[in-house]
């Protein structure tokens, strides 16, 4: 968490800095928005999930699902060109992400650990995973206004994981060893953990609208769909990759 809480101190810094720049420009020129730029605090509440595309056969139900308290805070420079109904956005935001899942599995490669030490194979039986994910994330967008009070936005994002987790357990089933067809043995409960195993970095892809109230507020809601998986390619405790989607819903602010 502490380096969580630094990076959330500097992007505060950070935003008061440049607001309180752009207030003396625009207080030295005359104007409320300086040459077409406009700046922004935002605040949303996301829901979605870390999930594998498609959905693996070894997963045969979701019994149980928990989006979690995730969130995103962030402060944006958006510059509308002139005489044009583009423009550009750019941010930098904290995101909170994460979930947990209770699934039924069969013949489902599980590398975890019980009282008597590490199993490896084919687990059946029912699984619990949760996520909890913190990153500080920059959206590069483009922006077109269909009208003074409505717009839509879309671009990449580029992520870099401030720290997370990744665990869950094993339990009521039993497992082959190292393969569906080795020697079966009953699985009361086992654990896993790979949080020290995600990637570092995540891009992916952003999609938006919003409704502007006022001069000052704007609701907004936005899709950020990862394109690489959450743990690195030579990782194989888990078989396949998992993309993190999340929907955020939320208001900003203008400076």
């Amino acid at each position: 968490m502490k380096k969580f809480f630094i990076t959330l101190l500097t992007l505060f810094v950070a935003t008061s800095l440049w607001a309180q720049q752009s207030d003396n420009e625009n207080e030295y020129n005359g104007s409320d928005v300086q040459e077409g730029w406009t700046f922004r605090l935002s605040a949303g509440y996301s829901i979605g999930g870390t999930a594998p595309l498609p959905m693996p056969r070894e997963i045969r139900a979701i019994n149980s699902y928990n989006p979690g308290l995730n969130y995103q805070l962030g402060f944006s420079a958006r510059k509308d060109f002139e005489n044009s109904k583009w423009g550009v956005e750019l941010g930098l935001r904290i995101d909170k992400k994460g979930m947990s899942t209770d699934a039924d599995t069969k013949s489902y490669h599980m590398e975890a650990w019980n009282s008597d030490g590490k199993v490896v194979g084919a687990f059946t039986g029912k699984v619990e995973t949760e996520v909890s994910s913190y990153y500080v994330t920059l959206p590069m967008l483009a922006t077109y206004d269909f009208s003074s009070r409505w717009g839509v936005s879309g671009g990449i994002f580029l992520s870099y994981l401030l720290e997370g987790d990744f665990k869950g357990c094993a339990y009521d089933g039993y497992i082959r060893d190292q393969n569906p067809t080795g020697e079966r043995t009953d699985v009361t409960r086992a654990y896993y953990g790979f949080g020290d195993d995600l990637c570092d970095f995540l891009w992916g892809v952003q999609l938006g609208c919003e409704y502007s109230l006022n001069r000052n507020f704007d609701l907004f809601a936005n899709l950020q769909w990862g394109m690489n998986g959450i743990f690195p390619s030579k990782f194989k405790s888990v078989t396949f990759n998992l993309y993190p989607i999340y929907a955020t819903f939320g208001v900003a602010y203008a400076l």
